[in-house]
């Protein structure tokens, strides 16, 4: 299974109470738009731990992501009203 969007719906199907999840908002501490000298960026405060298995030695390979939910589809979560494709 090497397609990440796979994974993460195993994850969350299967081992949802492992995953960990916050919003970038809660997490951000400076961006800036992209520009001439320099591409867009975002800067997040986040757990030493993440940082450590990102940065540090790759004995531990988790997958970390940034994922986008479109608010049509957050709304759609709220709905019980089943449209065609979703069943």
């Amino acid at each position: 299974m090497d397609n990440p969007i796979e994974q993460l719906a195993y994850a969350l199907d299967k081992y949802k109470e492992r995953v960990e999840v916050a919003t970038i908002e809660s997490l951000m501490i400076d961006s800036a738009r992209q520009n001439p000298r320099r591409p867009a960026y975002v800067k997040l405060a986040v757990p030493d731990e993440m940082v450590k298995s990102l940065r540090g030695s790759r004995q531990q390979d988790d997958l970390v992501l940034l994922v986008r939910i479109p608010k049509d589809v957050q709304e759609r979560a709220g709905s019980s009203i089943v449209l065609p494709g979703e069943v």
